[in-house]
């Protein structure tokens, strides 16, 4: 009994300390941003995490791989790369350069609720009770927590940042969704070669835009931590955690991460927290969950469906040729 849940109650471990791990991005992010321009640092974050994950994608056993890429999984996978990095990450750097980072990771929860309303313009897929149930409540928490809305004129650049993060995160995780089912590309592969593009483009942006500053002893700590461990090691043990975690509970605890990032808000950059806020980031953080559940759970019964539908196709095959 005890050997049979010991690899999953270690997937589950590890999951969660990966999400520790992002959640401590956020504050270094913060930290990072006193001294190192938005756009900028998160391109040199994510380039330097490219360069680190790279020996692993040429090493023999994905050479195969690469050279099988056609033109249109190229196109697909520049425009991933765009979208999660250059676009993605890019304001969400942004938005926490003018944002609280509790107030920037609560909108950027919208990201379910906006794939949710996707499939139905992109799949038709019809939402259903349970999902707009977690709508309303992810809504209704969002309404507590920012009651009464009101942010000085500095903010909005920061709001408007992360309204386009959030929407760019929802459109690229629908791409990167239909991508990953394709069997013929590793994920190690889509994963290196989109944060390749992505975040050479968004360094590009950055020091166009924003210049190269001189970087501290501290900066370099921080950006090669992000890079290194938060980015490279860090997303490679989550897939690895996706190989034993179903969908549905891999949502849940990266949805762990919402009251993570406020307690270290809270320890670290002195962001206050008020029993509404509590209230209300603990109802949108419930809202989320709650559609994401209903979306797991459809999954997993589609990938049954392709199973079997694949089992009767062999087991057909085989009686063809006995016959």
């Amino acid at each position: 009994m005890f050997k049979k849940s010991s690899p999953h109650l270690s997937a589950v471990l590890q999951a969660l300390f990966v999400t520790f791990l992002w959640s401590t991005s956020w504050v270094l992010i913060k930290i990072g941003l006193r001294d190192i321009p938005a756009l900028t640092f998160a391109g040199l974050r994510y380039s330097l995490a490219f360069l680190c994950l790279l020996p692993l994608a040429l090493q023999p056993a994905y050479r195969g791989a690469l050279k099988q890429l056609t033109r249109i999984d190229w196109q697909r996978l520049i425009l991933l790369g765009l979208l999660v990095y250059t676009l993605t990450q890019g304001t969400q750097f942004l938005a926490l350069a003018y944002l609280p980072a509790v107030s920037v990771n609560l909108i950027m929860n919208f990201t379910p609720i906006i794939v949710a309303f996707l499939g139905v313009v992109l799949l038709a897929e019809r939402p259903t009770r349970f999902q707009l149930a977690g709508v309303a409540i992810f809504l209704a928490g969002n309404v507590l927590y920012f009651y009464p809305a009101s942010f000085p004129s500095s903010q909005w650049i920061g709001l408007a940042a992360v309204i386009v993060g959030v929407t760019t995160n929802a459109i690229s995780s629908v791409l990167g969704r239909s991508i990953n089912q394709d069997a013929h590309i590793p994920a190690l592969i889509v994963t290196v070669i989109s944060m390749g593009i992505g975040s050479f483009f968004l360094l590009g942006t950055g020091i166009a835009l924003q210049g190269l500053p001189s970087l501290s002893l501290s900066n370099w700590a921080i950006i090669g931590w992000l890079a290194l461990v938060n980015s490279a090691i860090a997303f490679t043990l989550w897939n690895h955690t996706l190989r034993t975690l179903p969908a549905m509970e891999s949502s849940i605890i990266n949805s762990t991460m919402l009251v993570q990032i406020a307690i270290l808000a809270w320890l670290f950059l002195g962001e206050g927290l008020t029993l509404q806020k509590i209230v209300g980031m603990s109802l949108a953080g419930l809202g989320a969950v709650t559609v994401q559940l209903r979306r797991s759970r459809l999954s997993a019964q589609g990938q049954a469906a392709i199973i079997s539908r694949a089992s009767k196709h062999s087991r057909k095959e085989r009686s063809e040729y006995q016959k």
